[in-house]
């Protein structure tokens, strides 16, 4: 089972940056779908993902409709939006039969909303005061629901305990 943070035209290259940083670090597959904001050559985006790009697979869509042909069972896709009424935490994620999908829109428009009202039992949402945010940061974002995915998934793969030499710590 791999998990895929899907990314729909992303606009600042630090948000990416940031989100290939947590998708290297909890074996993650990264999907950027075009157009993209910025060039993946852009030393902001560099920066934000500092050295591990080449910890991270990376898969580019042309569009949206070519990205959702490569899903094997859509049922395994996850819409992040505010406007979903499910939260994040109540699917299971744990089943083990196959990969799963979370797609994020981009930062300033989400989603299509054709796309959004063809899937809206995908939907999931992340709890914010509306009140006074329009939207939480998308890197954050990604951070929230692909831990909770594995913290259901029991961390696999991942290192949970570090030992710490005493002497260094003083």
């Amino acid at each position: 089972m791999t998990n895929h943070i899907v990314l729909f035209e992303p606009l600042m290259p630090a948000n990416t940056g940031n989100i290939a940083r947590t998708c290297a670090g909890t074996d993650t597959e990264l999907h950027l779908i075009k157009p993209l904001g910025f060039s993946v050559d852009d030393k902001h985006m560099k920066r934000a993902g500092l050295d591990y790009w080449d910890k991270v697979k990376i898969t580019y869509h042309d569009n949206l409709p070519d990205f959702i042909k490569t899903i094997p069972d859509i049922n395994k896709l996850f819409i992040v939006s505010k406007f979903a009424s499910r939260d994040y935490t109540t699917p299971d994620y744990s089943v083990n039969t196959g990969d799963y999908y979370f797609l994020f829109g981009k930062e300033t428009t989400g989603l299509p909303e054709p796309f959004m009202r063809r899937y809206p039992e995908n939907a999931i949402r992340i709890p914010q005061d509306d009140s006074k945010i329009r939207a939480l940061n998308l890197s954050n974002s990604a951070a929230i629901v692909i831990y909770e995915v594995l913290r259901q998934q029991s961390f696999p793969n991942l290192e949970r305990v570090h030992e710490y030499d005493n002497d260094k710590l003083k």
